[in-house]
């Protein structure tokens, strides 16, 4: 079966990488089209063996890209065109549409209660935008129950919609000494030293203050952040205010995400809005305790499943509190909930839903 996986960009980030991770496993003869960004995600995914390319989209209006990408589409004889993320939602599907493929399906990655992809999703237009596309598709897979309620919410009927969790690479994520030892070389971080990790793009909803402001109580800590994004300089700021500039490490997109978990001593996440909690199953995967505020993916199961998953409240005192209470812990087990969302799992689902959309027959769940 030919797939064509339609995606914003690729740089370093969540749904990217997701991306990845899925077509490793996937079954399927998958192609994957950029529409802006190509980024280190592109790079990975063609040391892989699967063709990307890019359309080189200027901006959310460039209205020019959209004949490039029905002209591709319509040349790769697709089966299947597969969207993420917002912008590649509506070009993706109307693309398709205008290629003439019938079999069009998105995933929502980042759909929450007050935002889209980081963003206020109450801005003019998004929502009527959105909702004018997905009629364009044959359905859409919410990543967690939290946003399959949050599109329902928005006005997607729920008969559209499918859930389909994240997976998790084990094996992408698992402990590695020797990588632990060359990333803390590289980076500057003394063996001994008490390293907090957080990931994810430098974005007002992933928080990343709050364990900023946490340093100061806890005393020697490190706090190591991977990711870019607009508010880099607001944090070394907050970080030269506080007295810490020298113990916040923002080391921008990280590629060898295995070497960096294995680097850190715990994970600390005090978004609220996550949609899934991707970086936190990752931690876990890589034997991580871990401090969050929010995480949909830990949501319903066991409570034996994340032993040393610690929820806090969103403040400085809390997460300060409950990294240090983590401090002790130097097991590196996989826990189960890491487990149970593997990622063969998810890309077997995927591959399932494509076929059905195909041959009009349901798999099994």
């Amino acid at each position: 079966m030919r797939v064509l996986h339609v995606i914003t960009g690729l740089a370093a980030g969540g749904a990217e990488t997701q991306l990845r991770h899925l077509l490793r496993h996937s079954a399927a003869d998958a192609e994957v089209i950029a529409l802006t960004n190509p980024g280190a995600v592109a790079d990975a995914l063609r040391a892989d063996g699967v063709p990307v390319s890019c359309v080189d989209m200027r901006g959310n209006r460039d209205l020019t890209a959209l004949p490039r990408l029905v002209g591709r589409i319509r040349a790769g004889r697709f089966d299947v065109v597969h969207t993420h993320l917002y912008r590649a939602m509506l070009f993706g599907r109307l693309a398709a549409r205008l290629a003439g493929v019938r079999h069009v399906v998105a995933t929502e990655h980042s759909l929450a209660a007050t935002t889209i992809e980081g963003r206020p999703r109450d801005r003019a237009g998004v929502r009527a935008l959105y909702l004018a596309a997905e009629r364009l598709g044959r359905l859409t897979v919410a990543v967690s129950e939290r946003v399959a309620g949050a599109m329902v919410e928005w006005g997607v009927p729920a008969e559209r919609i499918r859930v389909v969790p994240n997976g998790i690479d084990l094996d992408a994520f698992a402990f590695d000494g020797a990588a632990r030892a060359e990333a803390r070389a590289r980076l500057g971080l003394a063996p001994e030293a008490f390293v907090v990790g957080a990931v994810g793009r430098l974005v007002p909803t992933k928080r990343f203050d709050v364990l900023v402001r946490a340093l100061p109580a806890m005393p020697g800590a490190v706090l190591l952040i991977a990711g870019e994004g607009p508010l880099r300089t607001t944090l070394a700021e907050l970080a030269a205010r506080l007295g810490v500039r020298e113990r916040v490490l923002l080391a921008g997109e990280v590629d060898d995400m295995r070497g960096m978990l294995s680097a850190v001593d715990v994970l600390g996440s005090p978004s609220t809005e996550e949609t899934f909690g991707l970086a936190i199953l990752e931690a876990l995967a890589a034997g991580l305790p871990t401090a969050y505020a929010c995480c949909p993916a830990l949501d319903g199961l066991p409570a034996g499943a994340a032993p040393r998953a610690r929820r806090a409240d969103p403040t400085p005192e809390a997460f300060a509190a409950a990294l240090t209470a983590l401090r002790g812990d130097p097991a590196r087990e996989v826990p189960p909930a890491a487990r149970h969302y593997d990622i063969a799992r998810a890309a077997a689902a995927i591959d399932a839903l494509h076929s059905e959309l195909v041959t009009g027959a349901r798999a099994a769940a």
